[in-house]
């Protein structure tokens, strides 16, 4: 995972929530909500790059039980002091490139980090997240659409086709952050060898993709 995009996480913790607040966005995170609380209903789930909980506590209230992780410590903290009521979620620091987890899941959740991986990169990450998946198991990644005026605008575009946007958190410190916007047909052609069942859920300000392992 790129340095400059743990340290922007680490340091955005205490405000990463602010941008669940967007007025236009409302109507969607209750649909998305609603979407992934149906998918995981009575599921074990192992859910990489947890961040501060927020999706964690929604998918809580369904799931039969959750391991979240994250590389960042400070997002964990953040994420174990929510309350979840079914007392069915435990947390662990991780790096999902770097982790052997003895243990294959039935399910996998993955939120918002699908536009953070280089394009280049992305058949390595799938085959890094079957891993991690029983062949079958159910397989869930949530990330945005591009939406001119609710998002942070495009800074630049690299030879490979990524994206980055400059991210100024409260402090004023600025970060260069890949943040890709894949269409429903990259994500399928990229999904092709790794996945069946590919269900593709398009939102106005997020996309969900739903699929069984290979």
């Amino acid at each position: 995972m790129n340095k400059e995009l743990i340290t922007y996480y680490r340091n955005r913790a205490k405000e990463y929530e602010a941008i669940y607040q967007k007025p236009e966005r409302q109507a969607d995170l209750e649909s998305a909500t609603r979407i992934l609380q149906q998918t995981f209903t009575d599921k074990i789930i192992i859910e990489i790059s947890c961040g501060t909980g927020y999706w964690t506590q929604n998918i809580a209230k369904t799931a039969a039980s959750i391991f979240a992780t994250d590389i960042n410590e400070t997002v964990l903290e953040i994420a174990r002091n929510k309350q979840y009521e079914n007392e069915n979620v435990k947390f662990g620091i991780a790096d999902f490139n770097n982790w052997e987890e003895a243990n294959k899941y039935c399910t996998l959740f993955g939120g918002f980090i699908w536009s953070h991986i280089l394009l280049q990169d992305i058949k390595e990450f799938l085959t890094i997240i079957n891993r991690f998946v029983l062949p079958g198991g159910t397989v869930v990644f949530i990330d945005n659409n591009y939406v001119a005026g609710s998002n942070t605008l495009i800074a630049q575009t690299d030879e490979n086709g990524n994206t980055f946007q400059e991210r100024t958190l409260q402090d004023g410190s600025a970060y260069m952050i890949c943040k890709n916007f894949p269409t429903e047909n990259f994500v399928r052609e990229c999904l092709k060898e790794f996945a069946t069942d590919i269900k593709f859920i398009i939102l106005e300000y997020y996309w969900l993709v739903i699929y069984h392992s290979r």
